[in-house]
């Protein structure tokens, strides 16, 4: 056998490491880096690496009570805050505020009896569980749960856990509140105890903190029955704290100035793009779609192209709004923070399972131009809260009143549509609210949302140019000179003006840091991103459909008809396509007026256009009237054809009604009772038949 010299053996290691290395990777090194890993964890001073493990961390941080939300626009996160800080400062527990979609539930049959699970829930479109709540609520629902200790529904596996519940819904929804009810449901099957009734809030009947006020209380008094709790007085206790840091200045490279993460700081944009990660899309087109000088409606293109950004006909774009300049200044003002608010401060958690909001370190004016939702609604309890920080005696004594008089705050406060600087400055004009911490604004303050739009166009026809066809908001408030405006609306119209030629657009008396922190908007940009949607053409283009979209709500359908009209050009067949459009007048609001007649030569007999001009005669017109004029050709296109029947826009009335009226038409031209046409309407929903992408 031939002896290896020092040249052969040499040769072998190599190729030996080659072969370790090659196998190796992805397990040992060459592991994909989690792009938000650093974000606001680094960047907040927390550690990384976090267990799924609900018990493991509850035991870790020694806490009693865990707190989990379901979220979607951020009210229901801020309810289970809220809740974990009355459980600590009221009762003694020790709570901790969980994200659903951090953590694993095969273990929830371990769950010791001496601790408590809160579940704050909110209900999501036509009753479906928010993005951070599906997994959740697929594993508690589901017809064969598996537990870490094995044991079917019989062997009831929950018999440990005790419960608490709130749900947020809207009652213009047929499934109003259905995820609390069916988790409660679920979880109670499974063995589980709950503790008070399983509350619920409704936005429909804009009574939802009310709702929600109304059901704690007692549920506390259960709870401490129950749990042997005793009630102190409750005293501020900081979440947060708040550290101004004299030797970083607010240009230096790792402030964040409203970048969302670390990789947005560091100038490098990386996907997957989600709600944790906007990508900054470029604006390729912006145009007015009114023909009427006092209102406005935007149609937008967004160029996705290159950033792996996809999306389907149905889906929704999000848009990262940036609050405007004079709401800025003013919570800035009357906190008395002018003067320090390009100040840098660093944010940390006093406890272990605390999030802080944003990344840090970050100015005071950055974290709230760019990420609390200081033009949101008030709460009561947030008032209350801020009273022992009040200026003056007399000052305290008003705050007080707000906070535990129903029917005053409504009168004062609610009915007005004010914000938080607003309340402040509407109880003392003179003084500066210097007394009140930081971090209770932090706290009491939601974290801003991305707004959700319907997507106007079709993904065959365009797939890297986003559509978004959004009227802009402003509300005049009967018997008040405040004026609600739309934050992310007039944002975008500010874009518009600025893509236009304003140097110096103001929409509304309104201005916007339109460029963005360190100037990373730039050149008309726009933080996005997509959420896919159940709202979907038939995936065969020969059936037919029937759409009611008045207003902005014919947004979706523009890309539905898009899609077909290029359909039918490629030479497929495609079904009856109808749409009820309403709007005001013809000649002020009509929506694609002359695109509407392109698709016709395109789609020829196949497209039918229905309008509802409101005011254009004596007597109001809307879409719904338009169906019953037109029941004979629904019925048949629903009944003998199977086609598909579609209603995007407002919830409250417009929806209400459109499905009012169907249930009349099944029942008259099929000549079955109203309750069996209503019953027949439920059956096409449950089999998406029917569906509906609306908003309160």
């Amino acid at each position: 056998m031939a002896q290896l010299d020092t040249l052969d053996l040499i040769v072998l290691a190599v190729l030996l490491a080659g072969t370790v290395a090659y196998f190796t990777k992805g397990t040992y090194w060459g592991i994909p880096k989690d792009p938000y890993a650093g974000s606001y964890s680094s960047a907040n001073g927390s550690k990384p690496g976090k267990t799924r493990n609900i018990l493991e961390k509850m035991d870790q941080s020694e806490k009693n009570c865990v707190v989990f939300y379901g979220s979607q626009t951020g009210t229901a996160e801020d309810y289970a805050s809220r809740l974990s800080k009355e459980g600590s400062q009221r009762f003694g527990l020790k709570t901790m505020v969980a994200d659903l979609e951090d953590y694993d539930y095969e273990n929830l049959d371990t769950f010791p009896d001496d601790k408590l699970a809160v579940f704050v829930l909110a209900t999501y479109g036509e009753g479906e569980p928010t993005d951070n709540a599906v997994d959740f609520y697929e594993f508690v629902t589901g017809n064969e749960v598996s537990f870490s200790n094995g044991g079917g529904v019989d062997e009831k596996p929950l018999r440990n856990l005790k419960f608490v519940a709130f749900g947020l819904g809207n009652n213009t929804y047929e499934h109003y509140n259905s995820m609390v009810r069916r988790v409660n449901d679920a979880l109670v099957k499974l063995g589980a105890s709950r503790i008070g009734t399983a509350g619920e809030g409704d936005d429909g009947a804009g009574t939802m903190e009310e709702d929600f006020l109304a059901w704690k209380e007692p549920m506390w008094t259960e709870l401490s029955e129950k749990m042997g709790l005793e009630e102190r007085e409750a005293v501020y206790e900081p979440v947060f704290s708040i550290t101004e840091r004299d030797d970083l200045d607010a240009d230096a490279d790792e402030v964040y100035l409203g970048e969302p993460n670390k990789n947005h700081l560091e100038g490098s944009q990386k996907g997957p793009y989600n709600s944790h990660n906007p990508y900054i899309a470029p604006i390729a087109e912006s145009r007015e779609v009114f023909t009427v000088k006092d209102r406005n409606c935007l149609h937008m293109e967004i160029d996705v192209k290159g950033s792996n950004l996809t999306y389907q006909t149905g889906d929704h774009i999000a848009v990262w709004p940036t609050n405007a300049g004079k709401e800025v200044d003013r919570i800035i003002n009357v906190l008395g923070l002018a003067e320090k608010r390009h100040s840098v401060i660093s944010v940390k958690g006093l406890d272990p399972t605390a999030k802080v909001p944003f990344p840090t370190p970050t100015t005071y004016d950055a974290a709230i131009r760019y990420h609390m939702e200081i033009c949101g609604s008030v709460s009561r309890q947030f008032v209350s809260s801020l009273a022992p920080f009040a200026p003056n005696e007399e000052t305290k004594a008003e705050m007080t009143r707000l906070g535990s008089d129903k029917d005053y705050f409504s009168d004062k406060v609610s009915s007005q549509y004010l914000n938080i600087a607003q309340v402040l400055e509407k109880v003392d004009s003179v003084n500066k609210w210097t007394n009140i911490p930081f971090s209770i604004i932090i706290e009491g303050i939601h974290k801003i949302q991305p707004r959700y739009y319907s997507i106007s166009s079709s993904s065959l026809v365009q797939k890297d140019k986003i559509s978004i066809t959004a009227v802009v908001e402003t509300i005049r408030v009967p018997g008040s000179e405040n004026i609600v405006k739309g934050v992310t609306t007039n944002y975008l119209l500010a874009l518009k003006q600025k893509q236009h030629g304003d140097p110096n657009p103001d929409p509304h008396g309104l201005t916007y840091a339109i460029t963005g922190p360190r100037n990373k908007y730039d050149g008309f940009h726009v933080p996005v991103h997509v959420r896919h949607s159940n709202f979907k053409l038939p995936s065969d283009p020969s059936k037919p459909i029937i759409m009611v979209g008045p207003g902005s709500g014919v947004a979706p359908f523009r890309g539905f008809i898009q899609e077909r009209a290029a359909q039918a050009e490629a030479g497929e067949k495609v079904g009856q396509t109808i749409l009820f459009y309403g709007c005001r007048k013809s000649s002020e609001d009509f929506l694609y007026k002359e695109e509407w007649e392109h698709y016709k030569q395109a789609l020829g007999s196949s497209f039918k256009l229905f309008t509802a001009f409101s005011r254009e005669q004596r007597e109001k017109v809307y879409v719904q009237q338009r169906l019953q004029e037109n029941a004979a050709l629904v019925n048949q296109l629903l009944e003998k054809e199977k086609g598909n029947f579609y209603v995007c826009g407002d919830a409250s009335n417009m929806a209400r009604a459109v499905s009012d009226v169907l249930g009349k038409i099944v029942s008259e031209q099929r000549g079955v009772s109203v309750e069996k046409g209503e019953e027949i309407v439920k059956m096409m929903r449950s089999g998406n038949q029917y569906q509906e992408d609306v908003w309160s």
